[in-house]
């Protein structure tokens, strides 16, 4: 299993740990805020057998560099590093696969780069998106910012994994869940708080670029558990508005869905793949937007 060290293009002296497993199409893992390259190992142990699995995690996430300067984390560094990594293994184009910050990022490589996203699986994407939710959501990262730095990740952890939207991890596999809380504890608090105050608190809403979206014909597939509560109606609202998009939601799931229902995720995700490999992937068929419920009006 090949391991790299890849540094940034618009950073010097931050670089970031990737790992790639298996051979065939390429597939570009992209963690959310509470995991690291680690989080995709259900997933890669799925994919390898057909794909070269790619994963690697982000500024801020030992083993890769944590920089100390808050303004080197944002959305736009996100994607400049997911490109670095590209970039680095010789990889022209790629199938992208990311959870919720993650999902972010690779949504906006699909809006800034189509050319080099194959396609896109996004899961668990949309807080803090609605306008009447953004100071709200801006408020808490805030508070979260803070409280990697007074406390450590080991304390916020402890209470960050039974959120809302975790405690249906923690109800379907308690030693799952037990062993993300314990990588999650692991974590930098200084990358962590910066993650959350530049990326999370500072990104732009989805619904800026709604223009760009309902142009995008790359093909995508938004995830999301129904009891997530922060994203679901902004993964109705994408798949409304991009006409490449298909919207899969899973049953009594909240946000962790790759290890929640990892079962359920690989096997939508492959089909969902499989279907563009083969070009059978199309956009939404316009009659289908028709006023009528029935289309006899």
């Amino acid at each position: 299993m090949p391991v790299h060290r890849v540094k940034s293009s618009a950073n010097a002296g931050v670089s970031l740990h990737v790992e790639e497993t298996g051979s065939g199409p390429t597939l570009l893992f992209i963690h959310e805020f509470a995991g690291d390259f680690r989080s995709w190992s259900l997933q890669v142990r799925h994919f390898a057998r057909r794909f070269r699995c790619i994963t690697y995690s982000a500024r801020g996430y030992p083993p890769s560099s944590v920089p100390t300067d808050p303004s080197l984390y944002s959305q736009q560094h996100a994607v400049q590093d997911a490109l670095d990594v590209l970039d680095a293994l010789d990889v022209e184009s790629a199938h992208v696969v990311g959870l919720s910050m993650g999902g972010f990022c690779a949504l906006h490589l699909a809006l800034q780069v189509p050319e080099r996203v194959e396609s896109a699986a996004i899961a668990g994407v949309g807080y803090g998106a609605e306008y009447d939710q953004r100071e709200a959501f801006r408020e808490e990262c805030e508070l979260i910012a803070r409280a990697f730095e007074e406390q450590g990740s080991a304390a916020v952890a402890d209470r960050y994994v039974v959120g809302p939207a975790r405690v249906q991890f923690q109800n379907k596999d308690p030693l799952g869940h037990a062993e993300f809380a314990a990588m999650l504890a692991e974590h930098s608090n200084v990358g962590s708080a910066f993650t959350m105050r530049g990326f999370q608190k500072e990104r732009p809403s989805l619904f800026d670029f709604t223009n760009q979206l309902s142009g995008l014909s790359v093909p995508l597939l938004i995830l999301v558990g129904d009891e997530d509560e922060g994203a679901v109606d902004a993964s109705v609202a994408l798949k409304r508005m991009i006409p490449s998009s298909g919207l899969m939601v899973l049953p009594r799931s909240g946000h962790t869905l790759n290890l929640e229902e990892p079962g359920l995720f690989n096997s939508t995700v492959e089909s969902f793949l499989t279907s563009v490999l083969t070009g059978s992937w199309g956009t939404r068929d316009p009659r289908s937007r028709a006023a009528s419920t029935t289309g006899m009006r």
